[in-house]
């Protein structure tokens, strides 16, 4: 253990250097500069539309919209138009020449839109045959063509790629300038200008790389508010399924609690049972009164510690009136019709039959102060329907824009849907919103008990 820890702990010769920090970040420095210019130099990059999402290009529409998509590309063609002329009016050379200047210029600001990294190379690179071809000897290594074109490829790069690949491209523009000035220059050029080149590139490139981080920085606060919109709407749905699952307990413990105190009081009801069915009850009673402590002891995980049980049952819809008495004394005027044979339904459908028009009514109360409302009851064959509907409000002018925006439609739909049933709900003709439920209910004969 000893000569394994000595081992470990002496450096190799020549491994000190090699695993020194210094080391390790001049050669993570070389292998992204590789990876950014040297491996995705010819990646295919194609320049997207612009996005008309902003405060200005949202307010368009039709084909200026189309148009407007994209100005960025009609932006680039025209720098590269520019960058032509100024090439072609400094060219010193016969009408040929000076075509191929200007074409030297206007083609690494073209590729910039499909391969920019390829575009900075191809611009770098041409800018001393631009030199040589026009004759220009007083501007060496770089023209006024040049010049203007080299500053229009880095900036857009530095606009379509990583804010450190703008680094690197006023690094390696310094390099490649001074290299051409000591090696190639010397005396005999009258000026050379890489330096101007590199202090106005740097102020340009400083201001792309902040837009670019500003956009970059916008787009990841964008991400991070769709998920946590997704986590704030998936803790509403996980905290509604609680409150439905805790009402539900005292409807399920009522019934459980019922068949216990029957099984055991049943054998008192026959005068001398045989053995088997005093059994049969005891068996009943004893998977009752299981299945009550095992419905206590789930109800405790979805439980909040300060949660405490309610002292009174849970309402039905006998107790809608006192409801209805309660939203007219909050102001709210509301009516309430009933149709079909009233008869009583399963608990837990009367008591999502019950928080289903609480929590419309509610609503109501919240996005459409002052206007009225009307409740319809109808008991069919099958089921149990809900109809819930307001005017429009009186007192809000955008009132109808903000149903839906909270979270009670969430508790609504998860009761109907526990209950198989169907709901929907939407915008009335006068801008008004209705409420529309139907929660099924199996009928049972009296054969089949």
């Amino acid at each position: 253990m000893t000569e394994t820890t000595q081992t470990q702990t002496m450096p190799s010769r020549g491994g000190g250097r090699l695993s020194s920090p210094e080391f390790r970040v001049v050669m993570d420095a070389w292998h992204r500069l590789r990876q950014d210019l040297f491996h995705d130099a010819l990646a295919y990059r194609p320049m997207p539309p612009m996005k008309m999402d902003g405060m200005l290009t949202g307010r368009l529409s039709g084909r200026l919209r189309e148009y407007a998509a994209w100005a960025p590309h009609a932006a680039v063609v025209t720098a590269g138009l520019l960058s032509m002329t100024i090439a072609a009016s400094a060219s010193d050379g016969s009408g040929l020449t000076v075509m191929a200047a200007g074409a030297l210029a206007l083609l690494p600001v073209l590729l910039t839109m499909v391969r920019p990294v390829a575009a900075f190379w191809v611009s770098m690179i041409v800018a001393p045959f631009a030199a040589a071809g026009s004759g220009l000897w007083d501007d060496w290594p770089w023209t006024a063509g040049s010049f203007a074109a080299h500053l229009v490829v880095m900036t857009i790069v530095a606009l379509r790629t990583r804010p450190r690949i703008a680094a690197w491209m006023w690094g390696l523009t310094a390099a490649y300038g001074v290299f051409l000035e000591s090696t190639l220059g010397g005396s005999h050029y009258a000026s050379n200008n890489t330096g101007p080149l590199l202090v106005v590139s740097a102020m340009s490139l400083l201001a792309a790389s902040a837009l670019t981080i500003r956009r970059t920085a916008q787009r990841e606060v964008t991400a991070q508010q769709t998920v946590t919109e997704h986590e704030r709407s998936r803790r509403t749905l996980l905290e509604e399924r609680t409150t439905i699952a805790r009402e539900l307990h005292d409807v399920v413990a009522h019934h459980m609690s019922v068949v216990a105190i029957q099984a055991e009081a049943a054998p008192y009801r026959v005068e001398n049972p045989p053995p088997e069915l005093e059994q049969a009850f005891a068996t009943i009673r004893e998977n009752a009164v299981a299945a009550l402590t095992e419905l206590r002891r789930v109800l405790g995980v979805v439980r909040a510690e300060d949660y405490e049980a309610p002292d009174a049952p849970q309402p039905t819809l006998a107790d809608l009136d006192g409801l209805l008495a309660n939203v007219r004394e909050a102001g709210l005027t509301v009516d309430k019709t009933v149709t079909g044979a009233v008869r009583e339904l399963p608990q837990g459908v009367e008591l999502s039959a019950y928080r289903i028009v609480q929590e419309a009514l509610s609503n109501t109360l919240r996005h459409a102060p002052g206007a009225s409302a009307g409740v319809e009851i109808a008991y069919v064959l099958g089921g149990l329907g809900l109809r819930v509907v307001n005017g429009p409000s009186p007192e809000v002018s955008l009132a109808k824009s903000t149903h839906g925006a909270g979270h009670g439609l969430t508790g609504m739909r998860e009761r109907v849907t526990m209950l198989n049933g169907e709901m929907t709900t939407g915008e009335t003709d006068d801008g008004g919103y209705e409420v529309t439920v139907f929660l099924p209910v199996s009928t049972v004969s009296e054969a089949d008990v």
